[in-house]
């Protein structure tokens, strides 16, 4: 433990994390090639940009040398790893779906940890780490989504998917800042787990709309437009009232207003 505390021992951790993440980010567009039902080729290239899509969009705007997962030799055949142990080992529907849930929080959480860790390692504050974890987390997901015409997680239909990653990389920012920085990794990463795994089983999610329309008059003349009603509902109300005005008028022996039709007593 006092080894992890030194910044090699974090540097190696996040190193770790950021490899797990593209193992389990992989595996995991392998199972979707599956439900899509692609070749081998489609197999490799869903996972490869699933395993390195998030961490080539952190270096890239880091510009801190060529991205990690050009120079580093583990990084490629990790990803080709979890690609293909999603094409060779066929399992139940059911089973890929608890694994899909379990691999996309893993996912969250060792990504949000590690670019938050790697963000703060370049020397840039507590604000691009936040931004730069959560890309982190669902940058590689949103490209794969992207690539298979399909809505990215990360615009919401599901349960909590980015706030999951920003909730992790804020404990990672926060512990760093009060020099704990082994605690804010692992802390991180459990409470990452377990916040997606209840959100996912509870259905817990952000609102995907307000229904609050405005009140007045205009507004609602608005509304009635667009939907292709008439508006007639206020010319009503105040042909209503000048024809009230009027019969009062008459009633007191005063002239009607011009072209107020007058009314016989006899009608």
């Amino acid at each position: 433990m006092a080894e992890l505390l030194t910044p090699h021992g974090v540097a190696l951790a996040t190193r770790g994390l950021d490899l797990a993440g593209v193992f389990a980010a992989a595996l995991q567009g392998g199972a979707i090639a599956r439900t899509e039902r692609l070749d081998l080729f489609g197999f490799v290239a869903v996972g490869v940009v699933s395993g390195l899509g998030g961490g080539l969009i952190r270096d890239t705007l880091l510009q801190h040398g060529t991205p990690v997962a050009l120079t580093d030799v583990f990084y490629l055949p990790t990803a080709l790893a979890g690609a293909l142990i999603a094409f060779v080992i066929h399992i139940g529907q059911d089973a890929w779906d608890r694994l899909f849930t379990a691999l996309d929080a893993a996912v969250i959480g060792f990504w949000a940890v590690a670019g938050a860790q790697k963000t703060l390692a370049a020397g840039l504050g507590w604000l691009p780490a936040l931004l730069l974890g959560t890309i982190t987390a669902v940058g590689g997901g949103a490209l794969r989504d992207m690539m298979l015409r399909r809505v990215p997680a990360v615009l919401g239909g599901n349960a909590l998917y980015a706030s999951v990653a920003v909730v992790a990389a804020a404990i990672t920012v926060v512990c760093s800042y009060a020099e704990q920085p082994t605690l804010g990794i692992v802390l991180g990463v459990v409470v990452a787990l377990a916040l997606r795994l209840t959100a996912y089983k509870r259905g817990w999610g952000l609102p995907s709309g307000l229904d609050w329309q405005p009140r007045s008059r205009f507004a609602g003349a608005l509304r009635r437009r667009r939907r292709g009603e008439p508006v007639v509902e206020r010319a009503g109300r105040a042909t209503g009232r000048s024809e009230g005005a009027a019969r009062r008028l008459r009633l007191r022996g005063a002239r009607a207003a011009p072209g107020t039709r007058r009314r016989k007593p006899s009608e």
